[in-house]
């Protein structure tokens, strides 16, 4: 028989989509208040993989990556993405969203990203949460899956992924 054991903690990080600039700071400034100090902020990068959000968040999109310093223990995932679901809900004008936050964790493996939309693919977490392995880490860098949303699998995003795994596994060299 197995042995249960506590999950070791896990690298928070948040993607997040809108055309208005001042948004993005606005976001993370209630991100940071609530979940603590970033260590890696991607540049903010045109979103043109489809037009899915664009009637609600509006035209020239942007995605922007954030990761937090603090690490967490990834039981915290659907409790993060309802206050992100919150913060979504403060940003929103006349009942449409005008930012996109997709919170999310990585660990040396993975990364799980947390959704209200359940798929044959996904595994409820509780609160109305999802959660999913968008990327699994093989040989030297993070691989999509099949379900992997196409900008994930570009070696753009991809790139800053494995960047916030090598902040992720630093941190755990610090902890032992």
């Amino acid at each position: 028989m197995g042995e249960a054991k506590k999950h070791p903690l896990v690298k928070l990080v948040v993607g997040m989509i809108s055309g208005r600039k001042p948004l993005f700071d606005a976001a993370q400034r209630e991100l940071m208040t609530q979940l603590g100090p970033l260590d890696c902020e991607s540049a903010l990068m045109p979103w043109e993989f489809t037009d899915y959000y664009s009637r609600e968040l509006g035209e020239n999109l942007g995605r922007k990556f954030l990761s937090f310093e603090r690490l967490i223990d990834p039981e915290r995932l659907a409790e993060i993405k309802s206050f992100t679901n919150r913060l979504e809900g403060k940003f929103s004008e006349r009942g449409a969203r005008r930012i996109n936050l997709d919170p999310g964790y990585l660990d040396s493996a993975k990364l799980v990203l947390a959704t209200t939309k359940n798929r044959d693919h996904r595994i409820y977490i509780g609160q109305g949460i999802f959660a999913e392995v968008t990327l699994h880490f093989r040989g030297k860098s993070f691989q999509a899956s099949e379900w992997t949303y196409p900008d994930y699998a570009t070696p753009e995003y991809i790139a800053i992924f494995n960047e916030i795994r090598a902040l992720y596994r630093e941190q755990l060299k610090g902890t032992t």
